[in-house]
């Protein structure tokens, strides 16, 4: 959650997240701090460093909007739905599932004592559905690598 919101104030956004104001603002952004436009070395690092946290801030905001997760609601419904858990791991308040069909999503907000009823449940899936997979905020991290 943390950093949500540390992206979110970068990108100035309160409440929901709408693309079109988020690629404004992402131009905008990214023409203030291209290291090409500081002479000074010292700058050019700075805006440097900047650059990258703009980029990564709006691919993650991308990824958590709410026009993003409708567009591929129906993928997310089908994985988590037929696909059994084939791995996760918990840190702090991020809980990240890989699917046995290759995807794999983060959950922000899990706690420990949640991860701990998660892991101890009889079915990760059936736990899964019914208490972190439709309740927690989620972005996709990774997509199901393509079988030959």
């Amino acid at each position: 959650m943390k950093r949500i919101n540390e992206y979110k104030k970068l990108f100035k956004i309160e409440g929901s997240i709408d693309l079109k104001e988020l690629k404004t603002t992402y131009r905008q952004l990214v023409k203030e701090w291209h290291p090409d436009k500081f002479q000074d070395q010292e700058k050019k690092k700075e805006a440097g460093e900047v650059s990258v946290k703009i980029i990564d801030g709006y691919h993650f905001l991308v990824s958590i909007a709410p026009d993003t997760k409708e567009t591929h609601l129906e993928e997310y419904v089908a994985t988590t739905i037929q696909s059994p858990v084939a791995d996760f791991r918990h840190k702090s308040l991020l809980l990240e599932v890989t699917f046995a069909d290759g995807n794999t999503y983060e959950y922000f907000g899990v706690n420990q004592r949640l991860f701990n009823k998660f892991v101890n449940s009889k079915s990760l899936n059936n736990f899964g559905k019914r208490n972190i997979f439709n309740s927690f905020l989620y972005r996709k991290l990774k997509k199901a690598s393509v079988m030959a």
